[in-house]
């Protein structure tokens, strides 16, 4: 696990300026904190921030062949690379190392691009081929690891494991990375909570997709991202329940033994739910020490789930470690500004950034069990869609479309009632198109609130674009009509990678922790999408088969119980220790100086939320972080974190 960056001249063979070239390797000192490497030839320039895990003694980067002409820096796993060892020694290939880094840089000799259908893990790399002249960026195949880059004005192109390390690019004449904010991404981002693939924040940047590479020739014109990948819902049928629950613990005990092998500390997240139980019983099963677990406790019961963790501790023996997190920890703002480089509004951001923070004290590698809501079909939001699609489908849309969407707009906003009675969303949903209805219901803030909250100026600029078009150009590609599927499908292009990955990558890299994600392994996916959704949410029952499958394994009560979620109280932090902060943030001069937001409905939020009238907690969280990313990384340090800052001054590249 690390962090890469680098630069590439794509019309000539300019000098780097290796100053320039360290201050951007040392903007993702946190990434790697073991190692830190240059590589600079004309026209172009690698770095590398290590973090050891595989062949400490002799797996440095950047990496190159026998001869030197093709050299790699990677960040990531590829887990089946002592599988592939024998396989390229037998076309000729000489390895120097026993590390998945050196695999790389031989597969792409013997294969090319095609070399990523051979790799099966979490990945981001960088590979300079000198005799061909050309740069080939790649990222894993559910985004588990990031790559951000950007084509400046005069041709350099810049990327990185994070946008900061590119924003600390500052080259000759002034060339840099420009600031603009990209209105299409506020949309998006008010729509999500996050700013979705391929966007960034910025417009001069992207994000590479997931299952996608970028092949750059020196002196030919920048292309577009190739996919190389995709996961297809066939839907077959097993045989029964029972063969497939036996076929999925055995492909679920694989994915975690691969992302066993480590040479260091090793360990895995026990939050007390399904998945990550799942995870460690298949550890203890493969383990011959007890493994190392570790979770975290609120001290609000409310949002405390220990004792359901400390049960699947207990009864696999592990070694557990549980931290109690006060449920007023809030004072991470800043810092989660400056560790996401963009807004980022997924406030579990907090709790997971702690559990990162309590488990590296014992181990350097951790399993998660991130994933397993989409790919086992766990979200309560799903059985919603598939109890509206069955609506849907009863009712022509000329009857349902008028009906419901004029109870939609009638009906009261119930944020005080118990679910069951909370019906406008439903109502709204039934009378818009299943996509649409799905968009508009994982939504943060919907489509009449960002129409109240964005001023004149802000939707001219966006001259009628939604992030409603984010699902549907995935939608169009989903190849299934089945109602589950699609949603899933929708979920793994856009949440997962948006929302899960970038907040576990960003809050276990900044204690320079590796987690590795079993749920997410794509041939485990690839076999679930053979299996009926009735697999998957049956009936009132989500991840209806992995609970089947772990029922000899895993206590009932870990298994049957309501999901909680990993959450924090935001609606008492607003109208209570936060009342005054989030005031002044939502309603202060950074926000106002943007001139997109209508400081009338601004000040309606805020009100509303803090007299108790209205549940608007969700949306002023995504206020609250967009005002301290302005701050921290538009007015500020350029991404850099604050607790990378001080260490920087003297660090040298130990490989240059």
């Amino acid at each position: 696990m690390c962090g890469i960056t680098g630069l590439f001249d794509t019309r000539g063979t300019r000098a780097v300026d290796r100053a320039v070239l360290q201050r951007m390797n040392d903007s993702q000192l946190h990434r790697g904190p073991d190692e830190g490497s240059l590589h600079i030839e004309p026209g172009l320039g690698f770095g590398h921030r290590r973090l050891s895990i595989i062949d400490i003694a002799t797996g440095q980067q950047p990496l190159c062949n026998e001869d030197g002409s093709v050299i790699v820096i990677f960040n990531g796993e590829i887990y089946n690379y002592q599988e592939l060892i024998p396989e390229l020694q037998a076309l000729g290939h000489v390895f120097k190392t026993k590390s998945d880094t050196e695999v790389i840089v031989h597969a792409w000799e013997a294969w090319g691009e095609t070399c990523l259908q051979r790799f099966r893990g979490m990945f981001a790399f960088a590979l300079w081929d000198r005799n061909q002249q050309t740069l080939f960026l790649a990222r894993d195949r559910l985004g588990v690891k990031p790559m951000v880059y950007a084509l400046l004005d005069d041709g350099t192109l810049l990327f990185g494991s994070e946008l900061k390390s590119v924003l600390a690019y500052d080259g000759a004449a002034g060339s840099r990375l420009r600031r603009d904010i990209d209105p299409l991404a506020v949309e998006e981002y008010f729509a999500l909570g996050y700013v979705p693939e391929p966007r960034t924040i910025f417009r001069q940047a992207k994000k590479l997709p997931p299952a996608h590479s970028l092949l750059l020739r020196r002196g030919q014109p920048v292309g577009e991202p190739r996919e190389y990948w995709d996961v297809h819902f066939t839907l077959g049928n097993p045989s029964s329940v029972e063969d497939a629950c036996e076929e999925l613990v055995t492909r679920l005990r694989e994915s975690v033994r691969l992302r066993m092998i480590a040479e260091v500390p090793l360990g895995a997240f026990l939050s007390g739910g399904v998945d990550s139980s799942a995870v460690v019983q298949a550890m203890a099963d493969l383990s011959t020490e007890p493994v190392h677990t570790c979770s975290i406790a609120f001290d609000d019961p409310q949002f405390n789930e220990s004792a359901f963790a400390q049960k699947v501790a207990d009864r696999y023996a592990t070694d557990h470690r549980v931290e109690t997190v006060k449920a007023d920890d809030f004072d991470l703002i800043d810092t989660l500004a400056r560790l996401y480089d963009e807004p980022y509004a997924d406030s579990s951001a907090i709790p997971t950034y702690r559990v990162c923070q309590l488990a590296r004290k014992h181990v350097t590698v951790a399993l998660s069990g991130d994933g397993g809501d989409e790919t086992f079909g766990g979200y309560r939001r799903y059985r919603l869609h598939l109890m509206e699609e069955r609506l849907r489908s009863a009712l022509p849309a000329a009857v349902r479309q008028p009906l419901f969407g004029l109870l939609g707009r009638v009906y009261p906003k119930a944020d005080w009632a118990p679910r069951v009675f909370r019906a406008k969303t439903t109502f709204e949903g039934m009378s818009r198109s299943s996509v649409e209805a799905y968009f508009h219901s994982v939504s943060v803030l919907r489509g009449p609130m960002r129409e109240q909250l964005f001023s004149p100026a802000l939707k001219a600029e966006l001259a009628g674009y939604s992030a409603r078009q984010v699902f549907d150009r995935h939608a169009a590609r989903a190849g299934t009509d089945d109602a589950l599927a699609l949603i899933q499908y929708l979920d793994l292009k856009t949440y997962l990678v948006g929302d899960i990955n970038t907040k576990v990558d960003r809050a276990s890299m900044a204690h320079s922790l590796e987690v590795r994600e079993p749920l997410m392994d794509h041939k485990l996916i690839e076999w679930l999408a053979t299996l009926p959704s009735a697999m998957k949410v049956r009936g009132n029952e989500g991840k209806f088969l992995l609970k089947k499958a772990m029922e000899p394994r895993l206590p009932n009560d870990v298994l049957y119980r309501p999901k909680m979620g990993f959450s924090v109280p935001l609606a008492r932090w607003f109208r209570g220790p936060l009342k005054a902060r989030v005031r002044d943030a939502v309603l202060g001069e950074r926000l106002a100086a943007t001139g997109w937001f209508n400081r009338a409905y601004l000040q309606h939020l805020v009100d509303a939320h803090q007299s108790g009238a209205s549940d608007y907690s969700s949306p002023l969280w995504s206020l609250l972080m967009f005002e301290a990313f302005l701050r921290n990384v538009v007015d500020g340090e350029g991404g850099v974190p604050a607790a990378v800052l001080p260490q920087m001054a003297g660090v040298e590249s130990l490989h240059a």
